[in-house]
């Protein structure tokens, strides 16, 4: 299940397509030839248990006579790499029978039979002693569990990889751990943790098998543009080699981050129009969809407040192309879910700021916690006294 370079893993290349296929966005047209290509993929990896699954959702209907030769073919494979274990332990060494286990795992996980692949596993680790071996067998799991989108699995999967890397492990399999993390980490909505690791990776990316060179550049623009503080952005993002030159590929991305940062808010929100639609289409990001839309448009307007103690709604409208009366309704969100420092004079028609003093917000902590701390002492002292 490792992709070569530049090649996608094909289960998770089918994943996508299930995702596109249950997409209320997707029209019905564009799902006719998505379903053809996904009932051929179903049966070129003879993928009997997840037809079964996906006809009982109502997603596909796959033939009784197709099922009952996928599952007849299954058999027969199993039944040959169980001889071969069985020859490996009776007349071969230890490094074959380990093989051979690894084909009825790598097997199990082609069929997508989940449970038993897990299970075959663990078996193939029981008999791995090289610590990069066993990293490998983590990251079969770790591909497994994003094509089921088993964040549970994931999580476990990732701490067992950091545990094995105490005991060794070379760099190239950290390197490909850190996006692995990544993907994870942006999956769960934890975009800044994600952004780090993305960063960490640009220079030494080898994940071929989780998604191509251009997905991973799209994934680190976006987590690092809500992530970073601008002077971050410059440096890591803007200026970053590596990005630019990928970045030109990918549709509005380019106009996306270069608009944020030069202030050009009406080609910003142009291009963010346009970038929605791949966002909505993405199947790690399209759970987080509303969330992120939400903090790019609060990490937009606090840039442009930035610059002023006051400004006018209609100026404000002007610069981001948009009518007064959207721009009231955004911002009195915002305010009111204390998102952004400001507040709204309606009948001048002026926004006034009110950037909170990080000094004085530090100076009421210190006295907040010396308070709470000076009340546990006399608790604990009158406990004492008892």
């Amino acid at each position: 299940m490792e992709g070569e370079e530049g090649k996608q893993e094909p289960q998770l290349i089918l994943a996508h397509k299930l995702f596109l296929l249950t997409h209320p966005d997707v029209p019905d047209i564009e799902k006719v030839p998505i379903r053809e290509e996904v009932l051929g993929s179903l049966k070129a990896s003879e993928m009997a248990p997840l037809c079964g699954r996906l006809a009982a959702e109502g997603v596909m209907e796959v033939s009784r006579e197709d099922l009952e030769a996928m599952r007849a073919r299954i058999e027969e494979e199993l039944k040959k790499i169980d001889e071969k274990i069985a020859d490996a332990e009776e007349n071969l060494g230890e490094s074959e029978v380990r093989e051979a286990h690894l084909a009825k795992s790598l097997l199990y996980i082609r069929i997508s039979d989940k449970e038993k692949a897990l299970e075959q596993l663990k078996v193939t680790e029981s008999k791995t002693v090289a610590v990069g071996q066993k990293m490998d067998l983590v990251f079969y799991t770790l591909q497994l569990g994003f094509f089921y989108m088993d964040f549970d699995l994931i999580s476990k999967s990732i701490d067992k990889a950091k545990s094995l890397f105490e005991e060794g492990g070379d760099w190239e399999r950290k390197n490909r751990l850190k996006v692995y993390e990544g993907l994870y980490y942006m999956s769960t909505r934890n975009f800044k943790k994600a952004a780090n690791l993305f960063l960490d990776s640009i220079s030494t990316f080898t994940c071929y098998e989780l998604f191509p060179y251009d997905t991973f550049i799209f994934y680190t623009v976006l987590t690092s543009i809500i992530s970073l503080d601008r002077v971050s952005l410059k440096q890591k993002v803007v200026d970053a080699p590596e990005i630019l030159a990928v970045i030109g590929k990918i549709p509005y991305l380019s106009e996306f981050l270069n608009s944020l940062y030069e202030c050009r808010y009406k080609s910003f929100f142009t291009a963010f129009a346009g970038l929605a639609e791949h966002i909505k289409l993405d199947r790690y990001l399209y759970p987080h969809f509303r969330y992120y839309m939400r903090e790019v448009r609060i990490v937009v307007y606090s840039q442009f407040l930035e610059s002023y103690r006051s400004v006018t709604m209609e100026a404000m409208a002007a610069a981001f192309g948009v009518t007064v009366d959207f721009i009231d309704k955004e911002l009195s969100c915002f305010i009111a879910a204390g998102k952004l420092h400001c507040k709204i004079d309606k009948v001048a028609g002026v926004l006034e700021t009110n950037r909170p003093d990080a000094k004085n917000a530090l100076y009421q902590a210190t006295i907040k916690q010396g308070d709470f701390l000076l009340n546990r002492i006399q608790k604990l002292s009158r406990v004492i006294d008892l």
